[in-house]
């Protein structure tokens, strides 16, 4: 109930490129806002990449009690509230809540502010050079753009120690640094990078690996698994992958992970049937699919009269498809946005369109 109320207070005062754990926006408006602000030809080319350390379980209480807008006795018994760890309780003088429904809404505006401070700390040109200077921020990862990387060291980064240290918090050392954008950046599990002069955005190299080798446990766990197991695993992990980066630049990515996909099923089949040959091997596995080579299995039901048949999917299936980012400002909550969030979700559960807002 406090969360629902503290809510609309929330977004109201959220700033505008905020996009984690908030309503109607994700990780696709971020790299969306990534590519309007850095894809132009006149775009900045310095990024700072901003990390902070242990953001949730360090935020400051005093702060939070005296800006939070909410039932101080309700809100200070949440902070105050502790922990339970092999049957012993913990106190907790910083941070919000582990678990707490509301806590992401509790950081995000500790958070909000950051934005204006950055901004607002120079003017946006100064002898007529624009300094470029935006935000985007994704829960407690951020980055800032500028004009130049003096700009970023002496005035940007000191100005955010500041702002985060007055809430208790502080920057990551080992993953804060400053980028020019032609040598690219990761950022939410993308790759954001110009080539001679033109910006496209993958899947980071960490992120494919990190999956590659969930896919590879998930072949060992079902070594002695029925297949339609295996089938069923493997089809959420790609199908969630997948569906997360298809608005990026990522066909090349999905072919490279499905032919590393195919070489584990091969080493799965042959461990599985020893003596077997490749052509029993296809015969089996791989020709009952919607397309030859799609490894598949026939299941009976159990009067043995009709069947159905499980297909692995592919990355590849997943086809690539264009975000339409939130527009900044709107506000759930705003009556003059209804109709905006209502074409939203029409255009995203029925007919995905160019024209979409």
């Amino acid at each position: 109930m406090y969360k629902f109320s503290l809510e609309p207070i929330a977004e109201t005062l959220a700033d505008l490129n905020s996009y984690g754990f908030r309503l109607y926006r994700s990780c696709a408006d971020a790299i969306g806002q990534c590519f309007n602000i850095l894809a132009k030809r006149y775009a900045p080319v310095w990024i700072l990449e901003a990390d902070i350390k242990a953001c949730f379980d360090e935020i400051s209480h005093p702060w939070m009690l005296k800006n939070i807008p909410m039932d101080k006795e309700i809100l200070e018994k949440w902070l105050k509230s502790g922990f339970m760890e092999n049957g012993k309780l913990y106190p907790t003088g910083k941070g919000t809540p582990q678990g707490g429904i509301a806590s992401p809404t509790l950081a995000n505006m500790v958070l909000d502010g950051l934005e204006n401070e950055v901004r607002n700390a120079l003017p946006r040109k100064i002898k007529g050079i624009s300094q470029k200077i935006n935000v985007i921020r994704y829960a407690d990862d951020f980055i800032i753009t500028a004009y130049s990387e003096e700009l970023l060291i002496n005035i940007i980064k000191p100005l955010v120690i500041n702002f985060l240290k007055e809430r208790g918090l502080t920057l990551s050392e080992e993953k804060t640094k400053i980028t020019r954008i032609d040598k690219g950046f990761n950022f939410l599990g993308q790759n954001v990078r110009k080539y001679n002069g033109k910006l496209l955005i993958k899947p980071s190299k960490d992120n494919v690996q990190s999956f590659l080798r969930n896919v590879k446990e998930t072949f060992l766990k079902h070594r002695g698994s029925p297949t339609i197991a295996l089938i069923k695993d493997l089809n959420a992990k790609i199908r969630g992958w997948a569906n997360y980066h298809k608005h990026v630049v990522s066909s090349k990515t999905f072919n490279y992970v499905d032919n590393c996909v195919r070489n584990y099923l091969w080493w799965w089949m042959r461990r599985r049937h020893r003596k077997k040959s490749t052509k029993w091997l296809r015969k089996k596995y791989l020709s009952n699919g919607s397309k030859p080579g799609r490894f598949s299995i026939v299941v009976k039901n159990k009067n043995r009269k009709t069947s159905r048949t499980y297909e692995l999917i592919k990355d590849s299936s997943i086809h690539i498809m264009r975000h339409i980012k939130i527009k900044c400002e709107a506000n759930p909550f705003d009556p003059q946005y209804k109709g905006y969030f209502g074409k939203r979700r029409y255009f995203k559960t029925y007919s995905p369109h160019k024209n979409a807002p």
